[in-house]
């Protein structure tokens, strides 16, 4: 059997239906048992440490509005950002959207939210 070269298998594959080429593969990895699907495995298991990596782990609180009930958002701002006075909480709920909390932990920032809604205001976790 002739050596065919690398741009002439490539134009005999370009002529192959999309259905022909599967049977192909199949064929292929049969006769020479292997899988053409492991390298997209490797690359997958590749890829999930570096993402684990980057996984955050400090949040920012952003308050977005106060809704309807801006008095209950102040109360609720300056019991969740300890030091602040009315004026400045109030200045904050109204100058929104501004961070509340910023680096705090997963569930201080679930916490806060929570709260936050609770009483009214529209918030969001990055």
């Amino acid at each position: 059997m002739a050596k065919l070269s690398t741009e002439e298998l490539i134009g005999a594959f370009k002529e192959l239906t999309l259905l022909e080429l599967a049977e192909f593969v199949k064929v292929f990895e049969d006769t020479f048992d292997v899988t053409a699907a492991a390298p997209v495995a490797v690359a997958a298991a590749g890829a999930a440490p570096a993402e684990a990596a980057e996984e955050q782990d400090e949040f920012d609180v952003i308050l977005e509005g106060a809704g309807d009930k801006k008095i209950q958002v102040i109360k609720v701002v300056r019991e969740i950002v300890s030091g602040l006075g009315l004026k400045e909480a109030k200045d904050l709920v109204e100058g929104a959207p501004k961070p509340i909390l910023e680096k705090v932990a997963k569930d201080a920032a679930e916490a806060a939210k929570a709260k936050l809604e609770e009483a009214g205001a529209k918030v969001s976790v990055k």
